[in-house]
């Protein structure tokens, strides 16, 4: 299977879109997914590498292994219920015999990430019509560019998709979407800078339901989790579009910046207190983020993590995949 090919089944596979049938070798996909993870995630793996790499050095396992492990894990943002909770997983696997030598831990570690992230593979179905999706997040964290690029990968994939431009405060990303519809052929519902959010939205969705669309994506304003105004603003668009379409909006994702490290946590309470949550977009882990965050907020908040972005270009949005996230991430010398 080609990269595109790749690429295309596994965006089908999020959105629960068909495609025709093709052969589909999982094994190859996933190999395909780590390789460009691996390479991707340099900044955030050599950040813990060092640490990890002489816990999983030849030898034998001691209860200061254990501490070691933990105290690694919460330096990569992990936070301290994961890690608390992924080594005592460990360490049962050990005292069951399973785990004998601190070599033996590496693949024990992604292992028991890979479980602990996904109960089942993430997933954003296209089945309303339209269905509306509500993209939230604060200033810089990526959001408006996640939008676009949702709208051209939903567009590749032969759905009709509208684009309501609700961040009214930014010129900059009305023009933003502007070109991103262009580019895939999605439709754009904008008003000036400074007009009413909430009336945006609602004309988006009425919009998108009046020309049969498949999918309506919703970008709206950057807000610091602290501003109470603004986060009373997000729970009026929110409702807005409820009375667009009283089912809506059927997802609401949350774009984080992995470089803000805990304080990701924080905005994802918040957040969730404003509005329902039904998963997450983690940005820039190519940066310098340690990597772990996208592990404390599928833990600590139970909300999952649906994409990552690893970079600028368009093909470094990608549905999220535990098993090669925690292959890239926490073994220090990964292969595949």
């Amino acid at each position: 299977m080609s990269e595109d090919s790749d690429d295309r089944a596994r965006w089908a596979e999020l959105f629960d879109i068909a495609l025709p049938p093709i052969e589909r070798d999982q094994a190859t996909r996933r190999r395909g997914l780590f390789s460009r993870l691996k390479d991707n995630l340099t900044k955030p793996r050599q950040a813990i590498s060092p640490q990890l790499a002489g816990i999983f050095a030849p030898g034998l396992i001691t209860r200061e292994t254990w501490d070691d492990l933990e105290e690694a894990l919460i330096a990569a943002d992990c936070g301290m219920d994961a890690a608390v909770a992924l080594v005592e997983e460990l360490r049962a696997e050990a005292q069951l015999g399973r785990i004998v030598n601190r070599d033996e831990i590496a693949s024990g570690l992604t292992k028991a990430v890979t479980r602990q992230m996904t109960p089942e593979p993430p997933r954003i179905p296209i089945g309303a019509d339209p269905t509306v999706i509500l993209v939230v997040g604060v200033n810089g964290s990526g959001k408006t560019t996640s939008v676009g690029k949702l709208a051209y990968r939903l567009s590749e994939l032969g759905q009709q998709v509208v684009i309501g431009a609700a961040d009214t405060f930014r010129a900059a990303a009305i023009d933003q979407l502007a070109i991103w519809a262009d580019r895939s052929g999605a439709q754009l519902v904008r008003q000036g800078p400074g007009a009413d959010p909430g009336a945006v939205a609602f004309d988006a969705v009425a919009s998108g339901t009046a020309r049969g669309a498949d999918v309506v994506l919703i970008d709206t304003a950057g807000r610091l989790q602290t501003q109470h105004n603004l986060m009373e603003e997000l729970r009026k668009v929110h409702a807005v579009v409820g009375k667009a379409n009283p089912d809506a909006p059927h997802e609401t994702l949350l774009v984080l910046d992995a470089t803000t490290g805990q304080n990701g946590l924080s905005q994802a309470r918040l957040f969730g207190a404003a509005v329902p949550l039904t998963g997450v977009i983690v940005t820039k882990l190519d940066g310098s983020a340690k990597g772990g965050i996208a592990v404390a907020i599928n833990r600590e908040l139970g909300i999952p993590v649906k994409l990552v972005g690893v970079g600028e270009k368009l093909e470094d949005l990608q549905p999220f995949d535990a098993a090669a996230y925690a292959e890239a991430i926490f073994s220090p010398t990964p292969t595949g």
